[in-house]
């Protein structure tokens, strides 16, 4: 196997990554929360856990990979180790009691947090699959839904408590005592010096609720009222963010500590720092996850996004503009993941015409190949630069100057070239589509009116081809004349 090298968030650093347990690679990624549709920033952070996992594999690791559906307990205000504000599920039951009474709601009950829950969920593993995200396929396994795991969330609290690592307030609530945990902000930098001086706003004053440090978080809130509600020790109510997302890890993943945590770096405080000290309190290690990986942000157009400034996407309002979900994917993974990220329609353009050329390699290779196969293993030379470069802390714009340099070059052997370019597209997984285009056309069918095209030209009913072809440009078909006759490419971007 490859010499890896990782940026380390915990240690701030590169490091040689080795895992835990020879050969196999346990790796935990906070998922969405299911109250509205994902965009595309979150995406970023999916794609790259997605090209991570599939970098490891392609190295020989067998991975086991978890991600989370958070469906209960995360606030608004969730820049406060605490959360404030409403429960975000609770925002998407409102907005969806809006859209019924305008006869637009996509789901009959509204006030049922569940099938809330379950709507959006089912339209981010939608999403997650068109663009090519092998978790998607293992969702009933590799998922988990927070509101499957209060039991065990339960539990982690009571040992807390028995730990030492937490109490219960006057108010009831059960909080975390940060003081308890030594290492407590090793991850962010945020000591308790300044958590206690507010550190900008970022935790709560401890007279609100008789906590004993201002930074101390919340693990279990007796709440009667809450959207969604369960008995506890401590009383019915629901639990803090932070606690599912180590339960969750923990139970799924069957370890207490494992080898890869990911995230974007907004979770890196509160959120992933309180992680580790929950886990570890409850365990009694010294570490959670040994690596921390963080992407950056994304802007779109130079600019945060912002409904108000229109530069607001999700998946599916760019694969609505006929957008192949293979260029999306593309453009999201090919920046490297610890630098910001300029989301632009040129950057789509460049991407599709990337994807293009991949597309064209593979289809010039399968001709010259005559349907011959051929099997290739690591030495390859390609394949050996294409592992190099992603084992420097993930450098995907290195390997794909190394694929897009080999693919320039004279190809003898098609039937191998064909082989390497399949097997660096487990990581890339941009060569097939999952998708039609925006107006709803297969391949098949935008042939089939290519040859009415023709047809019609022949015929000189010159109104009926104009209008044929107008029809593919309207779904999203490039429609060019050839010497062998015209002809209809998906438009990628």
């Amino acid at each position: 196997m490859p010499d890896i090298r990782f940026y380390n968030t915990l240690t701030h650093q590169l490091e040689t990554f080795e895992p835990i347990e020879l050969g196999k690679v346990y790796m935990y990624n906070c998922g969405p929360t299911v109250y509205d549709f994902a965009h595309i920033g979150n995406f970023r952070a999916f794609v790259f856990a997605d090209v991570l996992r599939r970098f490891l594999e392609l190295a020989g690791f067998d991975v086991h990979q978890v991600m989370n559906i958070t469906d209960v307990g995360h606030m608004t205000e969730d820049q406060l180790a605490d959360g404030g504000g409403e429960d975000k599920m609770q925002v998407a039951a409102q907005r969806l009691k809006e859209a019924k009474k305008a006869g637009r709601a996509p789901i009959d009950n509204p006030d049922d947090p569940y099938q809330v829950s379950a709507y959006y969920a089912d339209a981010f593993i939608e999403d997650a699959k068109k663009l090519g995200l092998l978790i998607a396929d293992e969702q009933d396994r590799n998922m988990p839904r927070a509101t499957a795991y209060v039991e065990n969330m339960q539990g982690l609290i009571s040992r807390l408590i028995d730990n030492g690592h937490a109490y219960v307030a006057d108010d009831g609530a059960v909080y975390y005592s940060v003081e308890s945990f030594s290492q407590y902000g090793r991850l962010s930098g945020n000591t308790l010096d300044r958590l206690r001086g507010g550190a900008g706003g970022r935790v709560q004053d401890e007279h609100q609720s008789g906590k004993r440090h201002p930074a101390d978080f919340l693990l279990w809130k007796p709440d009667q009222t809450h959207i969604m509600k369960w008995d506890s020790p401590w009383g019915t109510g629901y639990p803090g963010w932070h606690i599912e997302c180590s339960a969750m890890a923990t139970s799924v993943l069957g370890r207490d500590v494992i080898d890869i945590h990911t995230g974007g770096e907004d979770n890196i405080f509160p959120h992933h720092e309180c992680e580790i000290a929950q886990t570890c309190g409850a365990t009694g290690n010294e570490s959670f996850a040994r690596f921390w990986m963080h992407t950056r942000f994304l802007q779109v157009e130079g600019e945060k996004m912002s409904k108000s400034k229109g530069n607001f996407f999700t998946v599916r309002d760019l694969l609505d503009k006929g957008i192949d979900p293979a260029v999306i994917r593309y453009e999201l993974l090919r920046a490297h993941y610890r630098s910001n990220m300029n989301f632009t329609i040129k950057g789509l353009e460049d991407a599709g015409n990337a994807v293009r050329r991949l597309r064209d390699f593979e289809k010039d290779m399968i001709e010259q190949a005559g349907g011959e196969e051929a099997q290739v293993d690591s030495s390859h030379p390609l394949l050996t630069e294409f592992v190099e470069q992603l084992s420097d802390d993930l450098n995907v714009s290195g390997a794909l100057g190394s694929v897009f340099k080999w693919i320039r070059e004279d190809h003898k052997q098609p039937a191998e070239s064909l082989a390497v370019l399949r097997k660096v597209d487990h990581v890339l997984n941009v060569l097939q589509s999952s998708a039609t285009a925006s107006g709803g056309l297969e391949q098949s069918q935008a042939d089939d009116m290519c040859r009415q095209i023709d047809e019609a030209r022949a015929a000189k009913d010159y109104g009926k081809a104009d209008e044929l072809r107008a029809q593919l440009n309207e779904a999203g078909y490039d429609v060019k004349n050839t010497p062998a006759g015209t002809v209809a490419e998906r438009r990628l971007a």
